[in-house]
């Protein structure tokens, strides 16, 4: 009995230090971008110039801005093309479908300098060329792995009575993905979701390598900010970005229960 509560207390303690090893760095950020010193000096000096100076600085919002767009986009299309794509091979089946599935993983594992280098090969070698319109499509290459994995696994729990029994009553198959198959697997698909947002917003590489000079994204911008000469401008859109994300998370999560049931 005491050896459990022993193990217990010291599983809670490895939990806790965890979580400050996590955030104690984003709380460190995010209370720095209210610090009126540029170089971090102490005692702290409460102030919002850095806000002000971010309103007025027009590479690190166009970035931003950038960055928002791409990410919606890549998430309305990695979400539509993933969750069609897992429900095609959760109702077919057909020769090779094991290795087509195989092949969702590699591009998950393979590192992305590589993921980036073979863009730009292939986008020069084709014409596509570099620009927002190519780190979009490479967003949505890196991001549709991820959806389909995380749709197909939520389909793994999904009845398949439940469309032969809409079929038998005369559903269309149209009719039974929108009001029987995608309802079921929802979380799911807000999952992928999620997960195709962060993906987007959060690349460096693929987008360092298809920028162009003028349009970039916020990790190119912060890193091209960082090598001139770090301002707490970055703390502020930083921490602008955690609050918003963390947001989004909150709401999401109130009307989802991603375990299970909707």
């Amino acid at each position: 009995m005491r050896s459990s509560s022993l193990l217990s207390g010291l599983g809670r303690v490895y939990i806790g230090l965890v979580l400050v090893f996590l955030y104690l760095p984003l709380v460190i950020m995010a209370a720095m971008s209210f610090n009126a010193s540029p170089f971090y000096q102490l005692p702290f000096e409460g102030t919002t110039s850095w806000y002000a100076a971010l309103a007025s600085n027009e590479g690190l919002i166009a970035s931003t801005l950038n960055s928002l767009q791409i990410a919606v986009l890549t998430t309305l299309i990695a979400t539509t093309l993933g969750t069609a794509a897992s429900l095609a091979l959760f109702r077919s089946d057909f020769r090779g479908k094991r290795a087509l599935q195989a092949l969702l993983f590699p591009p998950i594992a393979i590192p992305w300098l590589i993921s980036g280098t073979a863009m730009l090969i292939f986008f020069f070698g084709t014409g596509i060329g570099r620009g927002l319109h190519a780190i979009l499509l490479g967003h949505v290459a890196l991001a549709l792995p991820y959806v389909i994995i995380v749709v197909s696994a939520r389909l793994q729990t999904f009845p398949r009575e439940l469309e032969d029994a809409a079929a038998s009553l005369g559903a269309s198959r149209w009719q039974t993905t929108r009001k029987v198959t995608l309802p079921a697997i929802a979380p799911g698909i807000v999952a992928g979701a999620l997960f195709a947002f962060a993906v987007s917003f959060d690349q460096f590489v693929v987008s360092y390598f298809l920028a162009t000079p003028g349009q970039t994204t916020l990790p190119v911008e912060i890193y091209a900010a960082i090598r001139k000469g770090f301002t707490p401008e970055i703390n502020a859109v930083s921490t602008i970005v955690i609050l918003f994300s963390m947001g989004l998370m909150l709401i999401v999560s109130r009307f989802f229960r991603f375990a299970g049931d909707r």
